[in-house]
């Protein structure tokens, strides 16, 4: 089943915080914002929408193995939001944030599913992959340069088949951001990440 957010989305400005000296770029790496988006290989009348508010906490999840945790960590919520026009109902969930990777423009990002709405798909404790890529503050009288990716939809579906959300493979990975914004916007912070701890 097709879940995603509805389109009551909050323009945000994109703007990547890409260049600098280290000194001007932030310590911590985050994705915000809240944006609709349309799906380039689907026409229809639903409306889509995530919204992201993700901030990297480096070595702050341990896990067996691991005690320090991984340089990836990371915490916040994503929402999903999906308004079936068949069906006339809009279908939302809601997960934390357990991982987020940086480049200038971009992230990926990882969050387990904590809450989904009556009739939503069987998301519940599993991890799901998002992508998104910051284009830059959006002109007036333009379209958003931003877009944005997810693991679910008409077989884009590779990054969930593990069994439970503790699988570390699934961590942070997601498909690439192909689906354009419509309304609203992101913005990545860049930061690189940290060395694993001495010792």
């Amino acid at each position: 089943m097709v879940v995603a957010v509805a389109a009551s989305a909050t323009a945000v400005t994109g703007a990547t915080a890409a260049s600098g000296s280290p000194q001007e770029r932030p310590l911590q790496a985050s994705v915000n914002g809240s944006a609709a988006f349309r799906l380039p290989y689907m026409e229809d009348a639903d409306l889509r929408s995530l919204t992201f508010d993700a901030q990297a906490a480096p070595f702050s999840r341990p896990i067996p193995g691991v005690p320090s945790g991984l340089p990836t960590d990371a915490h916040g919520t994503v929402k999903i939001s999906h308004f079936s026009a068949d069906r006339g109902i809009t279908y939302t969930a809601e997960g934390t944030v357990d991982c987020l990777v940086t480049a200038p423009g971009s992230a990926t990002l990882s969050a387990v599913i904590t809450d989904v709405s009556a009739g939503g798909p069987k998301w519940l404790g599993q991890r799901l992959g998002f992508s998104v890529h910051d284009g830059g503050e959006n002109k007036p009288g333009r379209m958003p340069r931003d877009r944005v990716g997810f693991p679910w939809d008409d077989g884009v579906n590779w990054t969930i088949g593990a069994d439970t959300h503790m699988d570390s493979v699934n961590s942070c990975m997601a498909p690439a951001a192909f689906a354009p914004v419509t309304k609203g916007g992101y913005r990545v912070r860049h930061a690189d990440m940290p060395l694993w701890p001495r010792g």
